[in-house]
């Protein structure tokens, strides 16, 4: 499942402030501290920070998609190497229970349970 990307109200609203304060003329002169070259250089930044975050998102999505093809696989490939041990040893082998295997032998049967009428 994709990991859900992220976007900031907050950015929104900088970016539609910003607009306005763009569209006074003349250009406003709010003081030190508060220049709108300086406010749109931070808008920007924080843009391609929630980008870059957003497509480490994306990476991280793919790269979980590998594994888990990856582990499907060796959970077959383990399987498989198993059942071919058993082939070739037999199931009651020591072989057998040194990859995993359960010997035949040691396996424990079910008891049927009888019914309690009362």
């Amino acid at each position: 499942m994709a990991r859900a990307k992220r976007s900031s109200s907050v950015l929104e609203a900088a970016r539609q402030r910003l607009a306005g304060i763009k569209a006074i003329t003349p250009a406003p002169n709010f003081g030190p501290g508060l220049q709108v070259a300086d406010y749109e250089q931070e808008i920007n930044d924080f843009s391609a920070k929630i980008d870059k975050y957003n497509g480490m998102l994306s990476t991280l999505d793919d790269l979980q998609n590998e594994i888990e093809a990856d582990e499907g696989n060796l959970r077959s490939k383990s399987a498989r190497m198993l059942s071919a041990t058993e082939a070739q040893y037999g199931p009651d082998s020591s072989e057998y229970e040194q990859v995993g295997g359960t010997r035949r032998s040691e396996r424990k049967r079910s008891t049927k349970k009888t019914a309690v009428k009362g």
